[in-house]
């Protein structure tokens, strides 16, 4: 079956940087394009980064552009979110998801990430 686990969480202090994985397994990995959300306390699941299938397109949420990176490596069936220059804002527990043409195939179970000093 179909499933996505994220790593790289953690606790860092405002201006510091994590890099998220996110292993795919049980599904064709490079025929899905993948993107990362992220859910902060009290907020609603919000959309931070999509790449495509063989990774020539990407796209950011404002919020992130210029500080996050998001990358794939489809010989690892891994997607990475390398963030950088984190705020407080930034703090929320991340989300891969794996889609194509609309249809959802798998959302990870999220990985917790904490900007504080």
């Amino acid at each position: 079956q179909a499933q996505l686990v994220e790593s790289g969480g953690g606790l860092v202090q405002p201006g510091g940087s994590l890099r998220l994985s996110c292993a795919a397994s049980g599904f064709p990995f490079s025929d899905y394009a993948m993107s990362w959300y992220r859910q902060g306390p009290g907020k609603e699941r919000e959309l931070v980064a999509s790449v495509t299938s063989a990774g020539g397109i990407t796209n950011y949420a404002d919020p992130v552009k210029g500080r996050f990176t998001i990358s794939r490596d489809n010989a690892k069936n891994t997607v990475y979110l390398q963030m950088n220059s984190l705020k407080p804002e930034d703090t929320a527990v991340y989300y891969c998801k794996a889609a194509n043409r609309g249809y959802v195939r798998a959302w990870g179970q999220g990985t917790q990430v904490t900007v504080s000093p």
